[in-house]
């Protein structure tokens, strides 16, 4: 047989296979992956203009953030638009990833609070750090922290997509993997971070600090969607400390505040506050 014949034949299965995969679609659009992890570098240089924007006075910043900042009003608004149209067909798609696009970008001062809180905790809670500068620089916990808060805001619009490709970028570059529902807390430090996992309905208080390979997740998962919108994950209140490899699991599964939980512990109920975890 001819080989174009062959590949004739097997590019018209592969269509016909992702037509019927994606009937019930009218958008044959979705968002861009390369183009969402550049748009999360522009966030990045905007949110820390002093630390990644190379300028020889600062006089020469103002202009260039408000160009940086319309580069990512327009990247994100296209993203925006193509997410909402296939996953919900909006009619007004256009105008409503614009808006959110915006209101994004109105929140960015109030998150660079919260990171710069963040980037606090982090030099505090690590002797290893030389300043603050360092974390923000170059640590991963951070770095994925500065993803999860923006995707995050995506999540509260709706925004289908987009918000899991951004964390989703972050967990493959730190091995950190941060579900953009997640309710995080001010001061949050995730310390060296590898193998983290926190799951969409977890909710983390302020201060809080965890260590490598912990684990906030859902009991057994075998009933699949009949779960969606359900507290799966735990609460972790102020003030905790959780130490590498704990896991704990359960949407009731509450840690009270001033606990510290420690290494490779596996929780499934409630630890009043003040607890001292080894073994339970």
């Amino acid at each position: 047989m001819d080989d174009r014949n062959i590949f004739s034949k097997i590019s018209l299965n592969l269509l016909e296979r992702h037509h019927d995969f994606t009937k019930n679609n009218n958008s044959n659009e979705y968002p861009d992956v390369e183009n969402i992890i550049g748009i999360i570098k522009k966030i990045r240089m905007a949110i820390f203009p002093g630390y990644f924007i190379e300028t020889d006075d600062s006089e020469s910043l103002d202009p260039r953030l408000q160009s940086l900042l319309a580069d990512v009003y327009l990247d994100l608004s296209k993203e925006n638009k193509k997410a909402l149209s296939a996953q919900n067909n909006h009619e007004d798609a256009a105008s409503l990833a614009n808006e959110i696009s915006l209101g994004l970008l109105e929140q960015l001062a109030d998150i660079q609070q919260l990171l710069h809180k963040d980037a606090k905790a982090g030099f505090e809670g690590d002797p290893a750090a030389r300043s603050i500068n360092e974390v923000i620089l170059t640590y991963p916990g951070f770095f994925a922290v500065f993803v999860y808060r923006i995707a995050h805001y995506l999540f509260l619009r709706e925004v289908p997509f987009v918000p899991r490709i951004m964390s989703e970028y972050a967990h493959s570059v730190t091995g950190i993997d941060i579900h953009p529902g997640a309710e995080i807390g001010e001061y949050f430090f995730i310390d060296h971070g590898t193998g983290v996992v926190i799951g969409e309905t977890a909710v983390i208080g302020s201060h809080v600090k965890l260590y490598q390979g912990v684990t906030l997740g859902a009991l057994s998962t075998k009933s699949g969607q009949k779960l969606a919108g359900i507290k799966r994950h735990p609460a972790i209140e102020d003030n905790v400390t959780i130490y590498s490899g704990a896991s704990i699991l359960g949407g009731e599964t509450v840690i009270g505040k001033n606990s510290t939980i420690g290494g490779n512990v596996f929780i499934v109920k409630s630890v009043p506050r003040g607890s001292t975890v080894k073994d339970i």
